[in-house]
């Protein structure tokens, strides 16, 4: 076994690196920690270590910060034939990120009111393991899935001495 000390960063593929930058930035209060611009190494080179087809290239990579936790990695390629639409939750691969906010009434109010595509919510999970989870997906312009949660002591699974997911509790 590996011994992980956590999640140091997750890495994303935008269609327009401004953009996701802008959105990570007015959302969540994201700041930019590294900027690389663009990476032009050879077919081999991309994908062998990197695992993407011929003419294929980092066009820009920046790593930015969301408060608390891993970092986000955010790269934009160049040399894709055609946009593809992000995958559901339900497909295989499909994903989304989630970011832990303090009041998320408040918070999911203030997406609304800038118009940030918020789908149905906040949903107070009232038994179950996630009893006392307070949580609302929402989408980036783009159409990649996030998800504000929030609660406050400790959740369902916790009372009964089950390891804590969030060293933070509000």
């Amino acid at each position: 076994m590996i011994r992980v000390q956590g999640i140091q960063h997750i890495g994303l593929t935008v269609p327009d690196m401004d953009q996701a930058v802008e959105f990570f930035q007015t959302v969540f209060g994201s700041v930019t920690a590294m900027e690389c611009g663009g990476v032009d190494l050879d077919d081999d080179f991309m994908t062998r270590r990197l695992g993407v087809p011929p003419g294929r290239r980092i066009k820009d990579q920046r790593v930015i910060v969301c408060g608390n936790g891993g970092n986000l990695e955010l790269f934009e390629y160049s040399g894709e034939p055609e946009v593809t639409p992000m995958k559901r939750n339900s497909e295989v691969g499909g994903f989304h990120l989630a970011f832990q906010v303090d009041d998320i009434d408040a918070a999911t109010e203030r997406l609304r009111s800038a118009g940030i595509d918020v789908l149905d919510g906040p949903t107070l999970i009232e038994s179950g393991p996630m009893k006392g989870l307070n949580w609302v997906y929402l989408r980036s312009p783009w159409g990649l899935f996030l998800e504000l949660v929030s609660w406050q002591g400790s959740l369902g699974y916790e009372r009964d001495g089950g390891h804590k997911m969030w060293p933070v509790t509000n």
